[in-house]
């Protein structure tokens, strides 16, 4: 918000005009990278066709940040190794502070549904879902890293997204994954 503000009065006493699509560009991007204190969400909405997730308090949007998938986003995770993201309703069940990934959250899959389609199919659902953050060993800043779908079906945003999230969620906050 500040620096709409701040391009508002600059605009205003140098006579140099931005599109709206550039400052509403700004905003967006400042919006999902800013580390600003939301306080605590009631649910998180992942739209896997999108790319995004939004952290929600009683069905509002405090914050939308682009994500990274797996290799293979499309379909509801079915097998162990098969690098899709789970689709339905989870929780986020535990936070994991010295993860690979420089922190993580893992989500509760698979629930009872998925072990019984994997059961019926003889395969395993496979397991360690998680939202975390940066691969410290990537050659790629966050920015580069998170133009592609590199994880292993886990969800990843940036290091100071995941700070964010961290602090605004709870052990047991609802998550929904969306095709």
């Amino acid at each position: 918000m500040r620096l709409f503000f701040s391009i508002a009065i600059l605009t205003f006493f140098t006579g140099i005009s931005l599109p709206v699509s550039a400052v509403s560009s700004m905003q967006n991007s400042l919006s999902s990278s800013t580390v600003v204190n939301i306080g605590k969400i009631d649910l998180v909405v992942v739209t896997k066709s999108t790319s995004t997730m939004a952290l929600m308090r009683d069905g509002k949007v405090l914050r939308r940040y682009h994500i990274a998938l797996g290799d293979k986003p499309q379909g509801h995770k079915l097998q162990e190794g098969d690098q899709r993201t789970p689709e339905g309703r989870y929780s986020l069940d535990y936070k994991k502070s010295d993860s690979a990934y420089y922190r993580a959250i893992h989500i509760s899959y698979p629930n009872e549904e998925d072990q019984l389609r994997a059961s019926a199919l003889g395969i395993k659902p496979g397991g360690q879902i998680m939202i975390h953050g940066q691969n410290p060993r990537s050659s790629l800043n966050a920015e580069e890293a998170q133009k592609y779908n590199w994880t292993d079906g886990c969800i990843a945003i940036t290091n100071p997204q995941m700070d964010e999230l961290w602090r605004a969620i709870d052990e047991g906050t609802p998550i929904e994954i969306l095709p």
